[in-house]
């Protein structure tokens, strides 16, 4: 019930996943604002020195796949080096995208670019615009004479600007929106024509070849990201609309996948693990007023902040031969903590050269254990330390300090929409000095800030914080920025 994403953005929290690391360590969280990466060409990814649990597994004798999304990265150099490529950190078989499900991506569901375009191209037409009609009522008016150089230059510049805006809008979609099986393109540009039920069939192939031989399978659906979609035979069905609709086709296809598994008598021998990337995206609103991004209850915020609800995600495990049914655990547990928890199943030893932040969870989900092994969780806003939760040893509050929060625009909302995301740097946030102080097993949707008048040790638990974020930090070493603007361009 308390299960949290490393990060509240996709990229940075998958690289986190994948690896059982903060993705601060592996250069996967941006200092600008963009914190996910937008286009295929872009050379940043999951460096070739990290190791994922797909690694681990692969050299246990575990064949690998990944089916779905991705989105950490293509190629270092050139088109087709694939650097960052799934079969190059550790899966066997890759059918999916490389980069994420985009509006761009789904003729008729709008841009992520809008507030790009506006700065880059309207504005700058508008102006060039305004100038060359002041040029010419001058010019008319005999008050000055504009040399045919600097009209035909600015007429130039104009066409340019149209030109590049155009092609960008033409090109963008074959050039990042395909479908892939391996290193080869099998669709440019995708269709979401029984998209689901495609990566659903694959996923079942996969396992139907290897009854016989132990193996890992990341299905990462491409809902319910937006541009939303679902097939026909789910189109319209859902009484909560076309994200309803997204939902009921992901539920199904999780059923075949489970019946397969029981199907095959497998289902005693596999451990599977449902989690989302992040907490529900609120801004994400349609045009017609329609939600498309979700809900995330009781909690306040969503994806692109650390409020509860963008870092609070399913954790659902099943294991029938080993885990009890009907388990709830309400420790704090992360999504790194899968990353020890297979590899040790898999008879994997960790690696030794680096840090890793996850935390094996078997002695909780065996009973074994009652407290979780993460005393304090650390909650970045790309690469900037926002906020860290303790749970101290032999207690039941689980504390929250924030050091900045996002500022919600409108005044009063539950998120950023004037901006689509919130930001974490500048102008977007508040910081806080005192940090903000929350008792999360008592207020969970962090309304109630305390003070040293609601909580007299105030003051000590916010020592104790800081200097957990201090050890913290001391032990973050420089490392090459996955989303420097020569990496993201």
């Amino acid at each position: 019930t308390q299960h949290l994403a490393a990060s509240p953005l996709c990229t940075p929290s998958r690289a986190a996943f994948m690896t059982g690391r903060y993705p601060v360590r592996s250069g996967m969280a941006s200092w600008s604002r963009t914190g996910v990466f937008l286009f295929t060409a872009s050379s940043g990814g999951l460096p070739t020195n990290e190791i994922t649990f797909a690694k681990l597994l692969k050299d246990q004798g575990y064949s690998t796949a990944l089916i779905g999304k991705w989105h950490l990265g293509m190629s270092c150099h050139s088109k087709t080096d694939f650097c960052h490529h799934p079969l190059h950190h550790g899966f066997n078989y890759f059918y999916g995208i490389s980069l994420t499900n985009l509006r761009d991506c789904k003729p008729g569901e709008g841009s992520v670019f809008t507030t790009g375009f506006k700065r880059l191209v309207f504005i700058p037409l508008q102006i060039i615009g305004v100038t060359l009609l002041t040029f010419a009522a001058l010019n008319c008016l005999g008050l000055l004479r504009m040399p045919l150089g600097i009209f035909f230059s600015l007429l130039f510049l104009a066409a340019l600007i149209l030109t590049l805006f155009l092609g960008f809008l033409h090109y963008f979609r074959p050039l990042n929106c395909f479908m892939m099986r391996n290193y080869e393109i099998i669709q440019q540009p995708m269709s979401y024509d029984n998209l689901t039920q495609r990566l659903t069939v694959e996923a079942a192939q996969f396992i139907q070849r290897n009854t016989e031989t132990p193996f890992l399978l990341v299905l990462s659906y491409l809902h319910v990201h937006t541009a939303l979609f679902s097939s026909k035979d789910f189109a319209g069905k859902s009484k909560h609309g076309v994200y309803g609709d997204a939902v009921e086709e992901m539920d199904w296809s999780v059923g075949q996948i489970l019946n397969l598994l029981d199907e095959l008598r497998l289902a005693n021998d596999t451990l599977i693990y449902f989690t989302s990337d992040q907490g529900a995206h609120v801004e994400e609103v349609s045009s017609k007023g329609e939600i498309h991004g979700g809900s995330n209850g009781i909690y306040k915020g969503g994806k692109a902040n650390n409020w509860e609800g963008g870092i609070r995600v399913p954790g659902i495990l099943r294991w029938p031969r080993v885990i009890q049914a009907g388990q709830k655990i309400d420790e704090p547990t992360s999504n790194m903590d899968i990353f020890p928890t297979v590899a040790k199943l898999a008879g994997a030893p960790l690696p030794e050269d680096r840090i890793i932040d996850g935390r094996d969870l078997m002695p909780l989900l065996e009973g074994k254990s009652q407290h979780s092994d993460h005393e304090f969780l650390f909650h970045y806003c790309n690469a900037y330390l926002n906020a860290v939760r303790w749970h101290p040893q032999n207690s039941t509050s689980i504390w929250k300090a924030f050091f900045f929060t996002p500022n919600f625009n409108p005044v009063g909302s539950n998120g950023c929409f004037a901006t689509h995301v919130c930001f974490c740097f500048g102008s977007y946030v508040t910081h806080h000095d005192p940090p903000l102080l929350f008792d999360i097993s008592k207020d969970p949707r962090e309304r109630n800030p305390l003070t040293p008048a609601t909580e007299p040790r105030f003051y000590e638990i916010l020592k104790v914080i800081q200097e957990a974020a201090d050890r913290h930090t001391q032990t973050l070493p420089e490392v090459p920025n996955q989303f420097s603007w020569d990496n993201f361009l």
